[in-house]
């Protein structure tokens, strides 16, 4: 099975969106194998969105994501990269299909609900920022037979 990082942003835990999100996730078949709540440090968002500090956004995105707790969760299951992307929608929610994540819950890009990684380089990579492997846990869901072939 894959592992995929996702992150409710300040805006989604400040709306209570958490149980939103584990609910769609949980419903589609996922698996949730670690979770933190935690206010993120300078350092840990500098890691975090590493790839976009050159970017004009960058100081915006930065004091939001610092501006309030986020809820940081691990998902696995079968493509779970590409499954959660499809589920999370558009970084733009106006660009968003009904049905996703942002296209239901979210009207801004720079309050867009929810971070996934875009790749499974980038989930084992932000996986690791945020968690120990001892953090994460291994489990059967009681339904897996039912969801895999």
């Amino acid at each position: 099975m894959d592992r995929t990082f996702v992150m409710v942003k300040p805006d989604g835990v400040a709306r209570g969106l958490i149980g939103e999100v584990i609910s769609r996730l949980e419903g589609k078949g996922l698996k949730l194998v670690a979770a933190r709540f935690e206010r993120l440090t300078e350092k840990k968002v500098l890691e975090q969105y590493r790839e976009h500090i050159e970017k004009p956004f960058f100081p915006s995105l930065r004091h939001f994501i610092e501006s309030g707790p986020c809820f940081l969760m691990v998902w696995e299951g079968r493509d779970a990269v590409r499954v959660v992307r499809r589920m999370v929608g558009a970084t733009n929610p106006g660009d968003a299909e009904p049905g996703t994540i942002r296209g239901d819950l979210a009207m801004d890009t720079g309050r867009n609900v929810i971070h996934a990684s875009d790749s499974p380089a980038s989930a084992e990579r932000e996986i690791a920022i945020h968690f120990n492997p001892g953090e994460i846990v291994t489990y059967k869901r009681a339904d897996e037979s039912a969801l895999y072939e």
